[in-house]
């Protein structure tokens, strides 16, 4: 009886340390903006936790006055900096924050930093109706995230928009309308004949808005040269694939994972290419990752008898947005070994937990980046995990 007594006292301490202690980050209502949302997190070149977020003027809705916020961890995520902003549209939205460290130029052997965003100038309703643009553009940095390069509008290479009387250098022959990057980090070959790819996975709408949200399709793009050019890759096939993650898996192949917007299958769309996310191989539901129509995050965290290990982190639930869970896996991708509750709210209570990213703290840790309570707030909680 003592023993068991024992026992059941270290597995309560071990679930209390997975499901609590989260540290603040962002919280609505301060640093000037009512509302946080959107994280995504990188480790930078110096070994720095940069956190990014869209920082939202007037309130928590998805358009209006939106500026890219960033914080700093020096000690492993334990403290956080005072805010930055990093980049803004003036009055508009400035959003999707999706950084990731270019470690293979030649030029900048220490690493250079790179965060991708959007731009729109109307409401993403508005915006699939033909009222609008949604922009790509990125900025640079070699000290960390300190100071950035000024911005570089990437729109005409990576989206098909057709937009008479907006933007004459815009008019292409297709109607891509909405468009939208990540969320969350972005990702770079690390191995094989791809290696130094930066990728940013992406999604957009064709034409008029259709029942079920099948106008939107997932995508990505690329860049061989460290930002000179960039590529499209094709489309996923699946209609209402939406927002959406990717990692590096074995071979030197990609697996690409989305947000089925269609909600008509509660689980995520994987996609498998060889030639470095250029083309699909195979697209399919992984239904050992279930989904309640929200974002996930995807990370390359080590091998494994030969195979990537990944980590997933996405609300498992097929009803709301809670159960914040943080998957591992050894094959990669092909089966879910481990996985750890990271945070969930009280017995229906929606919304509770939502979008997460990842970042790897130590060899058997990630820190997971993550909207909790509603959307009040935007936490930081390292995750450790055993084989």
């Amino acid at each position: 009886m003592k023993i068991s007594n024992i026992l059941l006292t270290s597995v309560f301490a071990l679930f209390h340390h997975l499901t609590t202690a989260q540290t603040p980050v962002f919280v609505s209502g301060s640093d000037g903006y009512k509302s946080f949302r959107i994280p995504a997190i990188v480790r930078s070149p110096n070994g720095e936790l940069l956190a990014f977020a869209e920082g939202r003027v007037g309130g928590s809705g998805d358009f209006g006055d939106i500026d890219i916020v960033l914080k700093r961890s020096r000690d492993n995520g334990k403290t956080w900096s005072a805010i930055e902003v990093v980049a803004d549209y003036g009055k508009l939205q400035a959003g999707n924050p999706a950084p990731v460290v270019d470690l293979t130029d030649p030029e900048f052997p220490k690493g250079k930093l790179f965060l991708f965003y959007n731009t729109g100038n109307n409401h993403e309703g508005e915006v699939r109706k033909g009222n609008g643009l949604r922009e790509v553009w990125f900025k640079t940095s070699v000290d960390s995230g300190i100071s950035w390069s000024a911005p570089v509008n990437i729109t005409t290479q990576v989206h098909k928009p057709k937009q008479p009387g907006i933007n004459p250098a815009y008019n292409f022959s297709e109607d891509w309308r909405s468009y939208a990057i990540t969320p969350g980090h972005a990702m770079q070959f690390t191995g094989g004949k791809f290696k130094g790819r930066i990728y940013i996975p992406a999604n957009h709408t064709a034409g008029p808005p259709k029942p079920h949200f099948t106008d939107y399709q997932a995508h990505g793009f690329y860049t061989d040269d460290h930002g000179k050019t960039f590529k499209l890759s094709e489309n996923i096939s699946f209609e209402g694939s939406n927002e959406s993650t990717a990692a590096e898996i074995s071979g030197g192949r990609l697996m690409f994972n989305s947000r089925n917007q269609k909600g008509d299958v509660k689980a995520r769309i994987v996609a498998i290419s060889s030639d470095g996310g250029a083309h699909w191989d195979s697209t399919f539901f992984d239904h050992n990752l279930p989904d309640p129509v929200c974002e996930g995050s995807i990370l390359t965290i080590g091998k494994y008898k030969n195979k990537n290990v990944l980590a997933f982190s996405n609300a498992a639930d097929t009803v709301q947005r809670d159960n914040l869970t943080l998957k591992i896996s050894f094959d990669d991708g092909k089966t879910w070994e481990k996985q750890y509750l990271i945070d969930k709210g009280p017995d229906g209570k929606k919304d509770f937990t939502a979008y997460s990213d990842l970042v790897q703290t130590a060899k058997n840790a990630v820190g997971v980046l993550y909207e909790r309570n509603g959307y009040k707030e935007i936490v930081f909680k390292t995750m450790d995990w055993k084989k």
